[in-house]
């Protein structure tokens, strides 16, 4: 247990306007006032390997709560609920929430990819000519955006080239604004980590700061920082499908950016884009917390 990697989260922070299909869609969650708005260099390694170290219990699969440092500390579902301010949404007439409900369903990998696809691209077969996965560089940039989120605060895993079944599920979920028991899907995988001997260890901020709200004393000298943040400048780099006709940012053209077109040898260069910084009154206002709603949110 003590020599296994760890995953921390990443936190959120956009301006209104920026990327509003992703950041809107986390304030109607109301993700943004916890589970992306973590305290940066809060995360104590100690406190979170001896959750974990004590968390293992071989007769119990899924166990809910553990003591540290002799404070019990609850992650069940309403528990982390409570603290995340992530209430349960149902529709009228339902017992479980929408993503919950699909769950349980056969999922139409046709439909997966539609939603979480460039237009023409879909699953690769694996040789028995099963679905296997979708490849990142097909996915969509708002696909992007969810995944990465996944891969750090909702579901932790060091695989995040491309999606599996399983993931391609999780991120059409989101994708589709299904309503969710984030509780019940933290908690679950809290516990399926401690039971793992190969999982990195995931939700560090969170753990550390369950602990310490219960009252568990931190003795460590140095604490781990989150993963780089979700703004706009990250999306930009690291989720942009430049072949996405769905998306585009304010004063980029695709048609400078060409993946696969390599220059004439006996082309001039081109010309450097300006890099002077824009009127400041032409900027959003930044915001206290992570992310503002706009006006309409």
């Amino acid at each position: 247990m003590l020599a296994r990697n760890i995953l921390p989260e990443r936190n959120v922070k956009l301006y209104i306007t920026e990327f509003d299909d992703f950041r809107r869609e986390l304030i109607r969650r109301n993700w943004h006032k916890k589970l992306t708005n973590l305290t940066e260099g809060s995360i104590d390694v100690a406190i979170v390997k001896e959750f974990y170290a004590n968390l293992y219990v071989p007769d119990d699969k899924f166990p809910k709560q553990v003591r540290v440092r002799g404070h019990l500390i609850k992650f069940d579902v309403d528990s982390l609920n409570t603290f995340l301010e992530t209430p349960v949404v149902v529709e009228q007439g339902e017992s479980l929430p929408c993503y919950s409900r699909f769950a349980r369903l056969r999922p139409d990998p046709q439909e997966l990819a539609a939603r979480l696809c460039i237009p023409g691209r879909g699953f690769v077969l694996n040789a028995e000519g099963l679905l296997w996965k979708l490849l990142r560089k097909d996915l969509t940039t708002l696909a992007q955006t969810w995944s990465v989120l996944s891969y750090s605060n909702l579901a932790p895993t060091s695989h995040t080239s491309d999606l599996n079944l399983d993931r391609a599920k999780l991120v059409y979920r989101l994708v589709m604004k299904m309503n969710m028991n984030l509780g019940s899907l933290i908690s679950g995988q809290i516990s399926l980590i401690a039971q793992s001997n190969s999982s990195r260890l995931g939700f560090l901020a969170l753990i550390t700061a369950l602990c310490k709200g219960q009252g568990v004393t931190s003795n460590s000298l140095s604490f781990e920082s989150l993963n780089p943040t979700i703004n706009l400048a990250y999306i930009k780099k690291n989720c942009w499908n430049l072949d996405d006709p769905s998306v585009t940012f304010p004063g980029i053209q695709k048609s400078k950016a060409r993946r696969y077109e390599a220059p004439s040898t006996s082309a001039a260069p081109a010309p450097t884009p300006s890099t002077s910084a824009p009127s400041t009154s032409a900027l959003p206002s930044p915001v206290a917390a992570s992310i503002l709603p706009g006006p309409s949110a």
